[in-house]
């Protein structure tokens, strides 16, 4: 296998607390009393970082994402410091795309001024629902009150770019229900809206204890309505459950979608860099505490391995199908090493069913595939 330079590299940052651990959540989250001591990690997110940079060279880093958990628990000072401590350790792009996790109810109304100057340039805001009695369901710490004031600071602080999460088919929820949550947030008029269906993921108390979820002709009522709305009001669907105005795209998870490279620092983050030897990712401890002890030493990641060739087709493929605009010949080489001769028998396949589609070098889902995405990934199980 070989690589093409020069393939783009974000930075992932996990802020692993919350306030309250949501049941529907299967991420390394933590639920904390109080507040965090935030300081202390970012000394630990740093000295971190010091220690991957060395896999990168001279690679210049074009995006941040700071996920979690809730990293809008931790003061825009500690941001400040983080973002500085960043920029002071990687070759960080001018014009880099620093997005930010930020809840209502884990956000003082003051801090989103202070976020702004300490660097993030976008936001992404859990709002999940507007109705108070969905959002109790939930788990979530806000109502629909503390919803609306987070989106209306966000916009006064200055970002003018932010993305609003919302969740369809929860449990109880109508289809009228539904497009009544989303009507209100395209009224904010974000840059960006995420919109995807509540699932019971493995090892979340849903999972264990599961809601009444709404019958499957029903939730894809709502997506189908949503999808018109969504179009009407200017938001072009780009993936799977993303939705943006015209250039407002998320980088960082296009990125991804699209196989580029990222480090990941923080409790549980993952990384996949490119290289001579193929494709590696790297993962680091998921306990916070077990994090903070061992940050800067080897002992900080706990595992790594090379992708196999199949593993890599398969991967590959489980993200950029998941785009509308579909992936090119060029970029399925210039992230995977594999020429592109070797899977055409595998797209024949889905070709002929339908779920996929050419022109050109770029090969696209069709509707149904789409629709039966799980069904398609099966042809590239090697």
């Amino acid at each position: 296998m070989t690589f093409l330079p020069d393939l783009p590299l974000s930075l992932y940052i996990h802020i692993p607390w919350c306030a309250r651990k949501c049941p529907y959540c299967d991420f390394n989250s933590h639920q904390i009393e109080g507040c965090p001591d935030a300081l202390g990690y970012v000394r630990a997110l740093l000295v971190d970082l010091e220690f991957e940079v060395k896999l990168i060279g001279r690679r210049q880093v074009s995006t941040i994402f700071i996920g979690g958990g809730t990293p809008s628990l931790f003061p825009p000072e500690a941001i400040r410091t983080l973002l500085l401590g960043v920029a002071q350790r990687v070759d960080l792009a001018a014009d880099a795309e620093i997005t930010m996790e930020a809840n209502p109810g884990a956000v003082e109304k003051e801090w989103f001024d202070g976020f702004r100057a300490a660097g993030v340039n976008r936001l992404s805001i859990g709002i999940q629902s507007f109705n108070d009695a969905a959002l109790l369901q939930l788990g979530r710490i806000h109502n629909a009150e503390q919803a609306c004031a987070a989106i209306e600071q966000a916009a006064k602080s200055g970002f003018d770019s932010f993305n609003l999460d919302l969740m369809f088919a929860l449990p109880g929820q109508t289809p009228p229900q539904a497009l009544e949550d989303l009507q209100l947030a395209i009224g904010f008029s974000p840059a960006h809206i995420s919109y995807y269906q509540l699932t019971l993921e493995p090892n979340t108390l849903f999972h264990a204890q599961p809601p009444v979820l709404p019958e499957d002709d029903d939730s894809a009522e709502m997506q189908e309505a949503a999808q018109q709305l969504l179009s009407d009001a200017g938001y072009a669907q780009y993936e799977v459950s993303a939705y943006a105005r015209a250039g407002k795209q998320c980088l960082h998870n296009l990125n991804y979608w699209l196989f580029g490279d990222y480090l990941g620092i923080g409790a549980g983050a993952h990384g996949k860099l490119s290289d001579a030897q193929g494709v590696r990712r790297r993962w680091r401890i998921r306990h916070p505490q077990a994090y903070l002890d061992a940050a800067g030493d080897p002992a900080a990641v706990a595992g790594e391995r090379i992708l196999a060739r199949n593993d890599l087709i398969l991967e590959f493929m489980m993200n950029a199908l998941r785009l509308n605009q579909g992936f090119t010949t060029d970029i399925f080489h210039a992230r995977t090493g594999i020429s592109f001769r070797e899977i055409e028998p595998l797209l024949d396949r889905a070709l002929e069913r339908k779920l996929l589609c050419m022109d050109g070098d770029k090969i696209m889902t069709t509707p149904d595939g789409q629709l039966y995405l799980n069904d398609l990934l099966e042809d590239f199980c090697l």
